[in-house]
C-alpha cells in the first residue's frame, strides 16, 4: 500500500492543517535574496523577496511572488516596471533595512533608470522588467516580467534557510 511508505525522513503531515510544519518544509529549499524595486506615488520602493526565479531564456522572463498581504502589496501587484536585484552575501545590511522600510534608499548607492526604476548599484546580479503577467495564487501573485536589461557584478550569493540567512562558497 503506498500510503505506508515513507520517502522521506519525519511524519506526513497536511499542509493545510499544519501550517508552520509546511512552512519549516518549505524553509528546507535555500534560496537566494532579492530586493524588488519599482516607483510609486510614495517615490522609490523596495521589497525583500526570496521568491526571484528564471522561466524562460526567448523570450527572457523571470518571476517573482508577492504576498498580497504585504504593506507593499499595493505598490508590486501590478507595477508595470521593476527591478529584481540579487544581493551578495556582503549586502545583508540591505536586505535588512528593505525587510524593516520599504523607503531604505537613504545611505545606499541607487540610480535612477531610464524607465524610471530605482536601480542599487553593486548587487551580484540586476535584472530590470516591464510586467509581462500576473497570475493569481492562492494567499500571493506570481509577477511575470520580461528582462529589458540586465547587470551581472559576480560574488558570493546572500541565501536564505531555514528561517536563516547566511553565505553559500560553492566548491571548485
Amino acid at each position: 500500500m503506498m500510503d505506508d511508505i515513507l520517502l522521506t525522513p519525519g511524519t506526513p503531515f497536511s499542509p493545510e492543517a499544519d501550517t508552520r510544519a509546511f512552512r519549516d518544509a518549505l524553509g528546507a529549499f535555500a534560496t537566494g535574496v532579492t530586493i524588488v524595486t519599482t516607483d510609486s506615488a510614495d517615490g522609490p520602493v523596495g521589497i525583500t523577496a526570496n521568491s526571484f526565479a528564471s522561466v524562460s531564456l526567448d523570450p527572457p522572463l523571470v518571476l517573482w511572488s508577492p504576498a498580497k498581504a504585504s504593506h507593499r502589496f499595493e505598490h508590486f501587484g501590478a507595477a508595470q516596471r521593476f527591478a529584481i536585484h540579487v544581493l551578495s552575501a556582503a549586502q545583508m545590511n540591505i536586505c535588512e533595512a528593505f525587510t524593516k522600510s520599504k523607503t531604505a534608499f537613504t545611505g545606499l548607492d541607487w540610480v535612477t533608470s531610464p524607465s524610471g526604476v530605482p536601480l542599487i548599484n553593486g548587487v551580484s546580479a540586476c535584472f530590470e522588467c516591464s510586467l509581462e503577467a500576473t497570475h493569481d495564487a492562492g494567499d500571493h501573485v506570481i509577477v511575470i516580467g520580461r528582462v529589458i536589461r540586465a547587470h551581472h557584478g559576480g560574488g558570493d550569493p546572500l541565501v536564505f534557510h531555514a528561517g536563516k540567512y547566511g553565505a553559500f562558497k560553492g566548491h571548485s
